[in-house]
């Protein structure tokens, strides 16, 4: 059907309905983990939720690369989209650093005045912390070197560089959770606890989640799907890492080191 407008006038897709769904089901399966200690519901929830997403990225992929609707017009709408999307997520965050400073600027008597609480071993900002940080610094290096490489038609670098990109991303999950597992304290002691895990685990949801976004990018590439001049995915994926590198130097300032 031919148009006369650079407009996308979307199909209609069950994946919306379905991913909302299988997201539910997730986090219905989190309350029962929790409560009765029986992760089948969640597990379902997660399969079903990367089955939904999976078809519904290969519906824009496939809008976007092969049947060409992702015109200038519509690449300036998800440009605009995402970097909204990006301020909603720095409100987010702003709320946990507020929940943080709340408690410990000022501790109240029982906190034992103190913080960290009494009781409470927090973790050497200089050990796996200041690693993580160098790890999330060099892969925002990385990314930014694809992206130049991409611009500058240079498909071997940008493939290169991403992949070290993911492969920092993968690294950082890993020396998080074996820092979670060494951990002295956990989420119910205190409020300190409390807002270490939640800031800390949020964010380790957000570097996995940009993690398998610079993954999929990297398919992406490896398939000739971006160009010098039209590679948004990419570029969306990017500011997205960035947005999370920077989140994670305050958290690192802020929880490790000064809230140590």
């Amino acid at each position: 059907m031919k148009q006369n407008h650079p407009f996308h006038l979307v199909n209609q897709s069950p994946w919306p309905l379905t991913t909302s769904l299988s997201v539910f089901t997730m986090l219905m399966g989190v309350i029962k983990w929790f409560n009765m200690f029986k992760p089948d519901l969640m597990i379902m929830g997660m399969i079903l939720t990367m089955i939904s997403s999976y078809q519904w990225w290969r519906d824009i992929t496939r809008e976007s690369t092969f049947q060409g609707h992702h015109t200038m017009k519509v690449t300036k709408g998800l440009q605009w989209g995402m970097i909204l999307f990006i301020v909603s997520e720095i409100f987010f965050f702003l709320a946990f650093f507020w929940a943080f400073f709340h408690s410990s600027l000022s501790p109240s008597i029982e906190l034992g005045m103190n913080w960290p609480p009494m009781g409470i071993c927090p973790f050497n900002p200089l050990e796996i912390p200041l690693l993580n940080t160098l790890i999330l610094l060099s892969s925002g290096l990385t990314v930014t070197w694809a992206h130049h490489s991409l611009m500058e038609n240079n498909y071997n670098q940008s493939l290169k560089s991403l992949m070290l990109t993911v492969l920092l991303g993968i690294y950082f999950s890993i020396l998080q959770g074996f820092e979670y597992m060494e951990a002295p304290f956990s989420i119910a002691d205190s409020v300190y606890g409390s807002t270490f895990f939640l800031t800390t685990g949020l964010h380790g949801m957000h570097v996995i989640v940009g993690t398998s976004f610079l993954l999929i990018c990297l398919i992406r590439m490896y398939k000739n799907h971006f160009s010098s001049t039209h590679h948004f995915g990419f570029e969306a994926a990017a500011w997205y890492w960035h947005f999370v590198d920077v989140v994670w130097l305050f958290l690192y300032i802020s929880i490790y080191w000064w809230g140590s």
